[in-house]
């Protein structure tokens, strides 16, 4: 029986997007959240589990499970879990039920007629990719898997954008979701580890963050506590844009509040009853702390410019040159409107400042020819990601690139953690 088309499975920390390859958008996107009978894990230090084997366990309480929001819509009489922190798995019991019903009920395959392909953070232990193998070829018996690279899969993700001169997998990209936000630089298609930086600021901060300053203005007051941070969110997502000027930006909105000032209309999810919202400086504020941290902690205080500067600049010198040319934009807290252009503002002005400073200091009479700074938004930025991964997987050579099941049989779990890039040597 022939193939069918490979399934890509975006699982992140707040949500999971999954889909056939050769598609613009995952079919399905939801909470990485699974419910079950178990009582709910407690927030204190996880621990880890090991892979299972479902084919073993078919137990009635092992069916009795939801995922996604069917999952968070059961919450008050089933445990909810998120097996995933940070990126990575951290209970792989949830997540090999997670992933049986995504296949299963919402995707409604048959694991054993697709190729997959999974995403995984940088720098994932070698030992979740032997996990996550051994899952899919003995639980789930696919014909074939690749793990890629999330921050590659962005990178491929830009080529659709129209603003990249060539197809390359050479940059830098900030990859801002809902639980942590990463700066990764990638030279032909490698990860270059030592130079990665982690951001403790992404999605769940930001709606935080406005929900503070809805709550110091007052305007919370006729919200019930329980829709609170989903109108929080709400107010991030339709009407938060960067601004290039936060004090004249103040001044705009002092002087004439009725033209910038929006109203939010919700009602209570379970009484029906309407209450509005008066959403002013939060507009702005809200994606702010990725360029003044200080205003939303006192713990992190280094802007997203200056981060992504010192990232290049840790990378290898012969690279540096192409890491600032292509930085490329991939997740929903990347979104905001103007994001990119401040970005590339404040980064340009960063090096532009050091090149004027070096100069000074040698005291030659030669000229930097400056450095180009490239920050690329698109269309696919939201879910770019898994449509980098989309894009791969429909590629001729994707099935070739493969780890196979018969591989797999031959050598155990640990051929995971050979990792190979479309279009190099084995």
């Amino acid at each position: 029986m022939a193939l069918l088309k490979p399934i890509v499975s975006d699982n992140g920390t707040g949500y999971s997007k999954i889909g056939f390859a050769g598609n613009y958008e995952p079919s399905f996107v939801f909470p990485t959240a699974i419910a079950t009978r178990e009582q709910a894990q407690s927030r204190g230090p996880p621990v880890p589990s090991k892979p299972g084997h479902l084919a073993s366990k078919r137990g009635i309480d092992d069916l009795d499970f939801f995922i996604g929001d069917e999952a968070l819509a059961n919450s008050k009489t089933y445990g909810i879990h998120y097996p995933i922190r940070h990126g990575m798995i951290e209970n792989w019991d949830h997540m090999e039920r997670y992933w049986e019903q995504t296949i299963f009920k919402y995707l409604r395959a048959e694991p054993e007629d697709h190729y997959f392909l999974l995403t995984e953070p940088p720098l994932n232990p070698p030992e979740n990719r032997e996990n996550t193998a051994e899952i899919f070829f003995e639980s789930f018996n696919i014909p074939g898997l690749y793990i890629a690279v999330q921050a590659v899969l962005a990178l491929a993700a830009s080529w659709t954008s129209g603003k990249v001169a060539e197809r390359t997998l050479t940059g830098t990209v900030i990859d801002s979701g809902d639980g942590v936000t990463h700066v990764i630089p990638v030279a032909e298609g490698y990860v270059i580890g030592s130079a990665i930086k982690h951001i403790p600021i992404a999605g769940r901060d930001i709606s935080q963050f406005v929900l503070n300053l809805l709550r110091e203005r007052g305007e919370m007051v006729n919200v019930p506590p329980e829709d609170q941070l989903k109108v929080a969110g709400k107010v991030k997502e339709n009407y938060s844009y960067v601004c290039q000027d936060i004090v004249k930006e103040f001044r705009k909105y002092d002087a004439e509040p009725y033209k910038y000032f929006e109203r939010f209309e919700g009602e209570h999810s379970v009484t029906g009853r309407k209450y509005g919202v008066d959403v002013g400086y939060e507009r702005f504020l809200a994606p702010e702390i990725f360029f003044n941290p200080e205003i939303y902690s006192s713990d992190f205080l280094t802007p997203l410019p200056e981060i992504v500067d010192d990232v290049i600049r840790q990378s290898p010198i012969d690279v540096r040159r192409g890491l600032y040319n292509n930085i490329v934009l991939s997740g929903g807290s990347t979104m905001f409107d103007h994001f990119g252009q401040r970005l590339k503002r404040d980064l340009k002005q960063i090096v532009d400042r050091r090149i004027q400073a070096s100069e000074q200091a040698s005291g030659s009479a030669m000229r930097s020819s400056g450095l180009d700074v490239n920050v690329i938004s698109h269309k696919r930025q939201r879910y770019a990601v898994w449509f980098g991964g989309s894009l791969l997987a429909s590629l001729p050579d994707f099935y070739g690139a493969c780890h196979t099941k018969a591989a797999y049989e031959e050598v155990g779990p640990s051929i995971c953690r050979r990792y190979q890039i479309f279009g190099s040597a084995t």
